[in-house]
């Protein structure tokens, strides 16, 4: 007899799945970019660079430039460069008068249109109130006007309450352009700022307006200061309601001032490229100093809690 063996299956096992192990792919060092499109792209650079500064150094040389010199077909960088064009221009012209203007009614507009804007904007991204969001469509419907259609209901308007060739109707008609622009744009960076903020202050005791003034408003500095200087540079250089509103010479602005110096007949090009300048010249040096407070105030938020 033959011995019986235990009963064995005939199947064997299947060895047991393991689940394959994925290494995380090493990151793709950076491509390093080639010496003709690093060439393309400086070239690109430098000339879009000296597209943009061409037509502000012509100016600055014709600036330079004698009366005669400005006038020729000759074309020549320079001729006989003087500053008797700037001369003229601060102590022969009402220039002066008109700068004095022109900083005061950007000054009262910046300020004016700081207020309105940051008290809109902060309405707006607090608060649900009845009529939101019609507000906000209006602050948008307003921006899609253009100039030459809103100046005649404007001076109408001013004309009926005699503000017709004074700085306060400049005032007026400016703060409608900024305020509805920079009331959107501040909604947005209130809209960054955590609430709880608010409501820690709420548990403090402390009101709606002092939340927005203690709390808030010291945190939104950058996108003040984004404001500021739109609504300053929104009247320091708009010449098409000056022209309208002003009438005489000695409430015209920068703006509608320098019309003086290009008669019909007889354009004095040599004042105008010098009073071209100096108009620059305080919005330049103000950029120069203060761009990496514009950059930051364009792109900053609030603190993360």
């Amino acid at each position: 007899m033959t011995e019986m063996l235990p009963a064995q299956s005939l199947d064997r096992a299947a060895p047991e799945e393991t689940s394959p192990t994925f290494s995380p792919e090493p990151p793709k060092p950076r491509r390093e970019r080639s010496t003709g499109a690093s060439i393309a792209l400086h070239a690109t650079l430098i000339g879009a660079t000296i597209i943009a500064l061409f037509p502000v150094v012509w100016v600055f040389l014709s600036s330079l430039k004698p009366r005669n010199s400005i006038q020729t077909s000759e074309i020549t960088f320079l001729d006989n460069p003087t500053l008797e064009n700037y001369r003229r221009v601060l102590f022969d012209t009402s220039f002066p008068t008109w700068f004095l203007n022109s900083v005061i009614v950007a000054l009262f507009t910046m300020a004016i249109g700081i207020a309105m804007s940051a008290t809109a904007g902060y309405a707006l991204s607090r608060f649900n109130f009845p009529g939101k969001r019609g507000l906000m469509w209006v602050f948008l419907i307003t921006q899609m006007f253009p100039v030459a259609i809103l100046i005649v209901p404007i001076y109408t308007i001013m004309s009926r309450l005699g503000l017709i060739d004074t700085k306060a109707s400049l005032i007026i008609a400016y703060c409608t352009v900024a305020v509805p622009f920079c009331a959107w744009m501040l909604r947005g960076y209130f809209d960054t700022i955590p609430k709880e903020l608010d409501e820690a202050a709420a548990l403090d005791g402390v009101g709606p307006f002092g939340t927005f003034w203690r709390v808030i408003l010291p945190l939104a500095r950058p996108g003040l200061a984004v404001t500021a200087f739109y609504t300053f540079l929104t009247a320091w250089g708009e010449v098409a309601y000056a022209i309208a509103f002003l009438q005489t010479e000695e409430t015209l602005t920068l703006g509608a001032g320098l019309q003086q110096f290009v008669p019909r007949f007889n354009p004095q090009w040599d004042l105008l490229t010098a009073g071209s300048i100096l108009i620059m010249l305080p919005a330049a040096i103000v950029f120069f100093f203060t761009q990496k407070h514009l950059v930051g105030g364009l792109t900053a938020g609030g603190t993360k809690g």
